[in-house]
């Protein structure tokens, strides 16, 4: 658990809810309790003033006559007042280590990615960092990998096995054609293997469009529609997308409309943006086109599933961003009953003061 939150300025810090706010007036107690000590002090004084002897109203009035003697009754004070708080059953925005159980990369496979404005090439960039990535992401997190290009396809299902991961990362070939939205839903059926998601509605040839639908990816028999009840954005814990690309789009499903449907099943999809924006013209087989970074379609995606988007203009920019996604992933912000937390606190209080009192004064408070 990360308890960096603790040293943030308060004006920077979230309210807490409560989940049962009417033990909170119980608080009210805490300024009645001081009110009785500083009685119990002055009633103190006074008896202790009948004695004759200077020597016994000393030993009456303790050893401890300055401040120390008021820290057990400070402390025993406020480890009342954290139950009270306690009983209310607070919730705080907290770091705690994600519950995410699968990762997809999705990864861009097209011919674009053999540009060089990104040495030495982006496709070998994207690999050395995809690499690095799996390395420092938690070995209990799954993660599958999908590579898309005219069509899209899973190349290792999701898996704890880093080096399976490597093997099916290294294995991959260019092809022609963009289809990034393809490469979202794949993913989302990888996510979602139960879903009814058929994938062979997306693939295209001479007898079949080459801008598929959402509607026709994701319910190709509208006879026999699924009923599907959308979730919020973000909302799926269980599992993200994280999609490279350069974010040309060519064929295929829509982008943004394969970014609405994650959205629609709460899944976040983490874009990244590798390349130049102004490109480079590249050549293969007696064919040339102009490829450019287009970070407009990526933040979108990235904006309409509650996600980010980052830009890898250079190969050690593309490393970082991998490095910052592995740490997001392993740590995440949730809201979170800290109940027992403040209740923890109150018994080490409750025991320190008692403690000190022992040690100083020879009894409890």
């Amino acid at each position: 658990m990360n308890f960096s939150w603790l040293t943030t300025p308060m004006s920077k810090l979230p309210l807490p809810t409560f989940l049962w706010p009417e033990f909170l007036w119980l608080l009210l107690a805490i300024p009645l309790l001081v009110l009785v000590y500083i009685w119990l002090l002055r009633r103190k004084k006074k008896n202790v003033l009948r004695y004759a002897s200077l020597s016994i109203v000393r030993e009456a009035m303790g050893r401890g006559q300055g401040f120390r003697r008021h820290v057990p009754p400070l402390l025993f004070l406020l480890s009342i007042a954290a139950m009270l708080i306690a009983a209310a059953r607070p919730f705080a925005v907290i770091s705690l280590p994600s519950q995410r159980e699968t990762i997809i990369l999705a990864m861009d496979v097209s011919g674009s990615m053999r540009a060089s404005d990104v040495l030495p090439n982006r496709l070998v960039a994207a690999q050395n960092a995809a690499k690095a990535f799996l390395a420092d992401l938690p070995r209990n997190v799954r993660v599958g990998v999908v590579a898309f290009a005219g069509t899209a396809s899973v190349v290792q299902q999701p898996t704890l096995s880093r080096e399976d991961l490597v093997v099916a990362i290294d294995k991959f070939q260019l092809q022609r054609g963009t289809a990034i939205g393809n490469g979202i839903v794949v993913s989302l059926a990888e996510l979602f293997p139960d879903a009814g998601i058929d994938l062979a509605s997306m693939q295209y040839g001479r007898e079949k469009p080459r801008g598929t639908s959402i509607d026709q990816a994701l319910n190709p028999d509208k006879g026999a529609k699924k009923e599907f009840t959308p979730v919020a954005p973000g909302s799926y814990t269980s599992g993200a997308i994280i999609l490279l690309t350069d974010g040309q789009r060519t064929t295929g499903v829509d982008s943004l409309d394969a970014a609405k449907a994650a959205a629609d099943r709460g899944v976040r999809v983490y874009t990244v943006g590798v390349g130049t924006v102004d490109g480079e013209t590249i050549g293969f087989e007696g064919w040339s086109m102009r490829v450019k970074l287009d970070e407009e379609t990526l933040k979108g995606i990235a904006r309409t599933t509650q996600a980010e988007y980052f830009y890898a203009g250079t190969a050690a920019d593309l490393k970082k961003v991998y490095e910052t996604l592995s740490s997001r992933l392993a740590i995440e912000k949730k809201e979170t009953e800290i109940s027992g937390l403040l209740a923890l606190v109150a018994a080490a209080l409750a025991l320190v003061s008692a403690s000190l009192s022992l040690l100083w004064f020879n009894r409890i408070l």
